[in-house]
């Protein structure tokens, strides 16, 4: 079962590690590439500061995003705004969130994300954990995806994996490491694959990042499949 009061000592935690590495950049590195092609270091730190409002709205029953036009205009109008404006608007937004989280409410209750998806309001907490947190990767200033904590690695692999399970373009595939974990995922079409190592490998294939599984070994079937879109 969730436990969300983990999840948002995982988040303050997180939260931290980001500002503490951004705070070590300037205006010129923000406006470089990140690992997200077409966005800069501003483009994603704008993105999560105006996702933590987001989910500000979620938690108190408005649209997660006025539009989907809307929520991309609000990244480019930041984008591009000085590391000092963008530290304090990553603070501030942030501490709305987890001051949102202290209310009493029921956690139990069912919540609208963007298009459609629904969630339990106790599995937020960790839909942001993992926006910081593969985020702080893509800001390409040296934090990868062997850097993340262990324990959210695996809780994300496996997200990841039920995820990625029943859909048709995807055939069955295993993943696995070598310490003995085991995770399913893929639909029931088409040459099983096992992939295998570490992972930090696993998860970069299961959300299009780093290498994208090309450091996995393919133990069984017709090789790496392609993921589409995350």
């Amino acid at each position: 079962m969730t436990d969300h009061v983990h999840d948002l000592r995982s988040v303050r935690e997180a939260t931290d590690r980001l500002l503490t590495a951004v705070t070590k950049l300037d205006n010129a590195s923000l406006a470089e590439e990140s690992h997200l092609p077409g966005w800069s270091r501003g483009h994603i730190l704008a993105h999560l500061a105006r996702n933590a409002d987001a989910l500000v709205n979620v938690f108190e029953g408005r649209p997660m995003y006025a539009s989907a036009e809307a929520r991309d205009a609000d990244i480019e109008r930041d984008a591009g705004r000085p590391l000092e404006e963008h530290l304090a608007d990553l603070r501030d937004s942030g501490a709305r969130f987890l001051a949102t989280t202290e209310h009493d409410q029921d956690w139990a209750r069912t919540v609208e994300l963007r298009n459609g998806v629904t969630d339990l309001a106790a599995n937020v907490p960790f839909r942001r954990l993992v926006e910081v947190a593969l985020h702080h990767v893509d800001l390409n200033i040296g934090y990868g995806l062997s850097d993340l904590p262990e324990e959210f690695t695996a809780r994300e692999i496996a997200f990841l994996a039920d995820r990625w399970s029943g859909r048709p373009e995807v055939p069955p595939v295993t993943l696995r490491t070598a310490a003995g974990s085991v995770w399913h995922t893929g639909g029931t079409e088409g040459t099983p694959v096992v992939l295998e190592g570490p992972e930090d490998e696993l998860l970069g294939w299961l959300a299009g990042r780093g290498p994208r599984g090309a450091r996995l070994s393919v133990v069984a079937g017709d090789g790496l499949p392609v993921l589409p879109p995350l």
